[in-house]
């Protein structure tokens, strides 16, 4: 990532196989370039085989009276003439001591090192070229495919085609290979085979493509006199690599220049552009004053998005620095600390989820599913009713688009089943006067309905918007100054003993322990308070309270409020009991009101629980997921429902049907990514990580599968939230999963509140670390964050697998920033 500079243009050289002349037209290339006047770098990271055979060397060679302008370098050079994996291992397995084989972020890191070193020697335009080993899937060090092992660079490309009996396929396997993994190939360059002719073939297949197909004859025969084999090489070079520069090799070289200038234009257009264009969601648009507003993201790799920094890196370094580099990369690193909006999962442009996206694609692309089935939608609904959150309550599944429209199918459903079940009580006009009941600060989308669905705010309306039912201020769990805290709203505040807002518990482990609380003095609090409530809305005139819903443990775009867990369990209980009707003992009977548990934010582990109802002990009638779901690469959602509720709808007539449905319900798409993202959850759900992690949270391994659905912890490091919750500017701090609030002390505290993001603005800038050292983001450059606030409120969300460096090196960051605000 970040490594595109003004003046040093780079690329990579991918081959379509072993054997296909990778290094013969990469030394093509390289003396092009020289003899075109350009300093040139040329890096071979990997080398296997006799130093007699070394590309490094070789490329220098074949340069000839150009070399003087060429610079070569090998990273990792191994004697063996295998697989740079099995070199690796060899190596180890032969020598006295042992060698640790670089991890793929080493060996990135050590890639991006010497290409920012280059870069500080450039003081006009120069190239680089950086050459592969074998084909575009041959293992790196690691083991790992060399297209994911180099991806998090993201260098522009040159695929070396297969001009040999069967390289039509190769050539086409292997970029489809790189497309999918979102590399940009630049241009397609082979050997003029008159045989085969692939060339041919190729030029139109990538010509369709917008790729250019440069061809040049074969080189000749290696011969056993080295000084005739000199000869020869010289003479075939020569010919290709021509004093007139007429060539297709120079044609390549234009080409390829031209990429670079257009890639970098276009980055530097885009903040005007969008300025002109584009209408964000969530954003006041007077506020954004100038093109340096504008966050253009040129790639996303991991937890990571690479974005254009070209105005400040075209700034003159400082002279007294002695770091600073002469030609500053035009991209840096930023963390992404929103999750992009709660969705990642595992971080950007994960290739097992691109893949699963390009399968069901190339296999359906969108079906009509009303009265169909398609193997991705039916093992996703089975899994998720049979195994997922549904498990033991659930009997049905009902896709939609994204996490307001599941919600807007589960307000249906719960009103539907309401209205059915109490058609006896209510006339035509109170069939259509039904509310919500709900939390303040709930948020469950965008749609009109889910709007409806919460209490007028002024935030998240529009002008149709008709707050149809009653919202409890809810108490909230927190960390202050290192204990845990539960604040109570006034209204529940007044009616206990001492009258306090903030009740201290034992621990939080202990506050997210519901079935020991559910004894405490607090649990008959809350439920005289709710009952009697409740008993108030049934007599007034208000609309008749038909569903309860609640977004589970944590309410996400209302504040980061984390809700006492006792308060909601509490709520549903009585709910469910205030029918005139016997509860029922099932949990596929809805008694009292329908509840619906919006688990599109807290769902599938976004808090390190599966599921919400684990912790609070009691299931939902309804439940929504989204999000996670599939991994943050395609929208989908689904709406799980109780047998009961699904009854409500069955008759002999249509109009008595969910009349409810999208264009792309149960995408192909969606639908095969979210299977094989549940898949590598499961993974990590039982990696080393994970197991690190809980322990530091005083969670000890689970001895069943029940424990490990209950226990509260995070991916975030419990001192460092700790120290944070301690610090003079910070009124109070949660972490949970892979979330961590940080709410800001401000007089005028709210979701109009500016401090938060005045707080911690200076967050978004690439900070340099000290010396020689490393950053934990991809190539180790120094990175910014990108993140959101919420009011008073700053929030920032890992992946399910960020790196337990890069949380470590984000904490740093965020500590810092509010350290200096308090020394300030």
């Amino acid at each position: 990532m970040s490594l595109l500079f003004k003046n040093l243009r780079i690329h990579q050289v991918f081959g379509a196989n072993t054997d296909v002349g990778k290094t013969v037209l990469t030394s093509a290339l390289v003396r092009a370039s020289a003899a075109s006047g350009h300093s040139v770098y040329y890096l071979k990271p990997v080398s296997t085989g006799p130093m007699s055979d070394a590309d490094d060397e070789r490329v220098l060679a074949l340069a000839g009276p150009l070399s003087k302008r060429v610079q070569s370098k090998c990273l990792f050079r191994f004697d063996d003439p295998v697989s740079p994996h099995l070199a690796a291992r060899r190596a180890n397995e032969i020598s006295t001591v042992e060698r640790v084989v670089p991890t793929d972020d080493a060996f990135v890191n050590a890639v991006a090192s010497h290409i920012r070193h280059c870069a500080t020697t450039v003081s006009s335009p120069s190239h680089m070229y950086v050459e592969t080993a074998g084909g575009v899937h041959s293992p790196t060090l690691s083991g790992t495919t060399q297209l994911d092992s180099y991806r998090p660079l993201f260098l522009p490309t040159v695929l070396i085609g297969d001009s040999n009996l069967g390289g039509i396929s190769s050539t086409i396997a292997s970029y489809e290979a790189m497309i999918l993994r979102g590399y940009i190939v630049d241009a397609v360059l082979l050997f003029r085979d008159e045989y085969y002719r692939n060339w041919e073939y190729l030029s139109g297949y990538f010509g369709e493509r917008a790729i250019p197909v440069m061809s040049v004859k074969p080189p000749p025969e290696r011969h056993s006199d080295p000084v005739a084999d000199s000869v020869h090489t010289e003479k075939y070079y020569q010919e290709i690599v021509p004093e007139s520069h007429n060539s297709p090799i120079f044609d390549v070289l234009s080409h390829l220049d031209q990429c670079h200038t257009r890639r970098i234009k276009e980055l530097d257009s885009m903040p005007r552009r969008t300025l002109d264009t584009i209408w964000w969601p969530f954003v006041q648009h007077g506020h954004v004053k100038s093109e340096a507003d504008v966050n253009i993201i040129d790639s996303a790799w991991g937890d990571f998005f690479s974005v254009y920094n070209g105005r400040k890196a075209q700034r003159p370094a400082s002279p007294s620095s002695a770091s600073s580099s002469a030609e500053p990369s035009l991209l840096e690193p930023q963390f992404d600390g929103s999750a992009s909006w709660w969705t990642q999962t595992l971080g950007h442009a994960h290739p097992n989820l691109a893949l699963a996206a390009a399968r069901a694609a190339g296999r359906y692309g969108h079906v009509m599913f009303p009265e169909a089935a398609h193997l991705p939608a039916l093992k996703l609904a089975e899994r998720l009713v049979h195994h997922g959150p549904g498990k033991g309550w659930a009997s049905r599944a009902f896709f939609s688009d994204d996490g307001s429209t599941g919600m807007e199918v589960a307000i249906k459903m719960a009103l539907r089943a309401f209205a059915t079940r109490e058609a006896g009580k209510l006339g035509g006009a109170r069939r259509k006067d039904l509310g919500i009941l709900g939390l303040k600060g709930s948020y469950h989308g965008d749609t009109i309905g889910a709007m409806d669905a919460c209490e007028d705010t002024g935030i998240y309306t529009c002008e149709w918007h008709d707050a149809k039912g009653f919202w409890f201020d809810p108490p909230t769990v927190a960390i202050r100054d290192g204990k845990t805290v539960v604040t109570l709203p006034p209204a529940i505040a007044a009616e206990t003993e001492d009258g306090t807002a903030d009740v201290p518990t034992v621990s939080l482990s202990w506050t997210y322990n519901i079935e020991e609380r559910l004894q405490s003095p607090l649990a008959g609090v809350y439920r005289k308070y709710i009952e009697r409530t409740l008993q108030k809305l049934k007599e007034g005139d208000g609309p008749t309270m038909a569903a309860l819903i609640l977004e589970p443990l944590v309410m996400g775009a209302g504040g980061m409020l984390f809700v006492d867990p006792l308060f909601q369990r509490v709520l549903i209980d009585v709910v469910r009991s205030s029918s005139d009707a016997a509860p029922s003992t099932s949990p596929s009977e809805w008694s009292g009101l329908p509840v619906i548990f919006d688990e599109v934010f807290v769902g599938l582990y976004r808090v390190g629980l599966p599921t919400a109802h684990h912790l609070l002990g009691t299931t939902p009638d309804i439940s929504v997921h989204a999000k996670i779901l599939t991994g943050g690469l395609v929208p989908l959602a689904v709406t799980l429902a109780s047998d009961s509720i699904y009854s409500a709808f069955l008759s002999d007539s249509k109009v008595d049907a969910l009349l409810h449905g999208h264009s792309y319900t149960a995408y192909p798409v969606g639908c095969e990514v979210a299977g094989e993202t549940l898949d590598i959850i499961d993974r990590l759900a039982k990696s080393d990580t994970w197991t690190a992690a809980r322990e530091r949270w005083n969670v000890p391994e689970p001895a069943s599968e029940r424990a490990r659905q209950v226990g509260v912890w995070s991916l975030w490091d419990p001192e460092f939230v700790n120290v944070v919750s301690r610090m003079e500017n910070v009124a109070e701090v949660m972490a949970f999963g892979t979330v961590l609030s940080v709410k800001i002390k401000d007089d005028t505290a709210g979701y109009e509140s500016h401090s938060a993001r005045a707080l911690l603005e200076s967050i978004r800038g690439a900070v340099p670390s000290g010396g020689d050292s490393l950053s934990a983001a991809p190539g180790g450059s120094p990175f910014g964050i990108h993140y959101r606030t919420l009011g008073n409120v700053a929030y920032f969300m890992l992946s399910l697998n960020t790196p337990p460096s890069v949380v470590r090196e984000v904490e740093g960051r965020v500590w810092t920033v509010l350290n200096k605000k308090v020394s300030a």
